[in-house]
């Protein structure tokens, strides 16, 4: 069955799967959705058999319907390689009582390179199935991590150029050096005078601009995105919990049919959207556990079916989940509103304008499936201490932030289905924030002894990805204001 993609706020912008990846986001702004999810047809028993590559085409194959067996493997072979560092490209660890995937064994430590790996193989192959001539200049704002898994991801691919804006004073030291020392001819990094929400509506305003792009045309340049919002991320992102579900089948952990829950540190709400379409699709999931950290927005929508951007925005030690515009779940609006564009399109008009929207009490119960929580800062350094105290198993801040919502879910609800933590950055990426939770005595420590500490305590090897930057030299430099974003893609475009 083809897969066609529509967009979330007109259901007559339509595109094949690899015009939607080439495109990134619909011409009016919306978000590319497929117009009807498909079923897994491969049974989870015969998964159980296949290594990550294998899941990956069986899950891909169903969503990427016009990219041919032959391109979608070659994507997929390209991706997942030995730019992984451990033989499981996502193993699961037990650590009291609850499974973590640990999605941070990529060259950039963070689970966006489970998704980043793939996309410039699926974007290349897209320009090409579409006869685009033009230079695809991808355009990515970052809370931290999507920013680093792009820039590796695109550097140097040939036909391509990546600009990549983050919140200056908003992400982690470790995100930032990895960030201002990537080298690749066609890259560039831009810290803004703002936060991550300011850098998000910045791109996209970019994106929307449509006199910019006739500009573009004839310079011989087209837009693209490498975050969640394009299509091409969020697929690949569905394997891994199918993957996971595969193997916790394979160590006899959960039967066939078995439903698993699923928590989720989340912040765009592109992570925990691919596990609610894995349902979707057949995957056999619970709760979908919606964990935020003090910038609780989406606790507060699940909790009243209001969402309300119109708050104070809290730098915390989850950097990447510090965003009050969570993009993707447009695409869960668009679902619960029954595949209504135009309902759509009203509430993400009203989101603009107002900065506020209600769902109807319909909507409403159609999102049973999840449960939002929430964890403070303090909390958050609370779970770290005891997960190391009680199992020796040291987690970065935002899987810390999904382990005390986990936790309060637990003990509020009763519910002991086998449960799966997303676990979404290394621990090496946040050290200062993951040691001082562990002791107060780290607090005086530099960034690079608090790495070989770490590496000490975890009896764990240091990735390299973090030994790359210990002396990398810094080749990014360049600060604008969140109002001078558009002025400063032009000049480094030459336009």
């Amino acid at each position: 069955m083809e897969i066609i993609y529509q967009s979330t706020r007109n259901a007559g912008e339509r595109a094949t799967a690899s015009e939607a990846i080439l495109k990134g986001l619909a011409s009016d702004g919306g978000l590319f959705v497929p117009t009807s999810l498909p079923a897994f047809t491969v049974p989870f028993t015969d998964m159980a058999k296949m290594d990550y590559r294998q899941v990956a085409y069986e899950v891909m194959k169903l969503f990427l319907t016009d990219f041919t067996e032959e391109e979608l493997k070659h994507c997929i072979a390209k991706a997942y390689d030995s730019k992984f560092d451990t033989e499981e490209i996502a193993p699961l660890r037990e650590a009291n009582g609850t499974y973590y995937l640990e999605l941070f064994h990529g060259a950039t430590i963070a689970f966006k390179d489970m998704a980043l790996s793939i996309l410039p193989h699926l974007l290349t192959t897209a320009a090409k199935k579409n006869h685009a001539e033009e230079e695809i200049v991808i355009l990515t704002a970052t809370s931290g991590d999507t920013g680093k898994a792009a820039l590796a991801g695109f550097a140097d691919v040939p036909g391509t150029r990546i600009i990549v804006f983050y919140p200056k004073d908003g992400v982690s030291p470790i995100q930032e050096k990895q960030m201002v020392t990537q080298r690749g001819a066609n890259t560039a990094v831009v810290g803004i005078r703002g936060n991550f929400d300011d850098a998000q509506n910045g791109v996209k305003a970019i994106f929307n601009n449509k006199e910019l792009a006739e500009v573009m045309r004839g310079k011989g340049f087209r837009f693209s995105s490498a975050n969640s919002i394009n299509i091409g991320r969020l697929v690949p992102q569905i394997v891994y919990y199918v993957y996971a579900y595969t193997r916790l089948l394979t160590a006899g952990r959960i039967k066939d049919g078995e439903r698993l829950n699923v928590v989720v540190p989340t912040g765009n709400f592109g992570n925990i959207l691919a596990a609610y379409y894995a349902k979707c699709a057949g995957l056999p999931l619970g709760k979908l556990i919606c964990a935020s950290n003090d910038n609780k927005v989406l606790y507060d929508f699940f909790r009243t079916g209001t969402y309300d951007k119109n708050r104070e925005f809290i730098l915390t030690t989850s950097p990447s989940m510090d965003i009050l515009i969570s993009s993707n779940l447009e695409r869960l609006i668009y679902k619960i509103a029954g595949d209504d564009a135009e309902k759509n399109a009203d509430l993400m008009k009203k989101l603009s304008q107002e900065g506020v929207y209600d769902i109807t009490p319909q909507m409403r119960e159609r999102l049973a499936d999840f449960y939002g929580g929430y964890a403070t800062t303090g909390q958050t350094a609370a779970a770290i201490r005891a997960l190391y105290e009680k199992a020796g198993y040291i987690i970065d801040t935002h899987t810390a932030v999904a382990s005390s919502v986990y936790n309060a879910y637990k003990e509020s609800s009763g519910d002991q289905a086998v449960t799966v933590i997303a676990s979404t950055a290394s621990p090496y990426k946040f050290t200062r924030s993951v040691m001082s939770a562990i002791d107060a005595k780290y607090d005086s420590m530099g960034d690079f002894e608090l790495v070989d500490e770490l590496a000490r305590l975890s009896g764990t090897k240091v990735p390299q990805a973090i030994e790359d930057i210990r002396s990398a030299e810094v080749l990014h430099k360049t600060v604008c204001d969140k109002d001078k974003m558009q002025e400063t893609v032009e000049r480094i475009l030459g336009l």
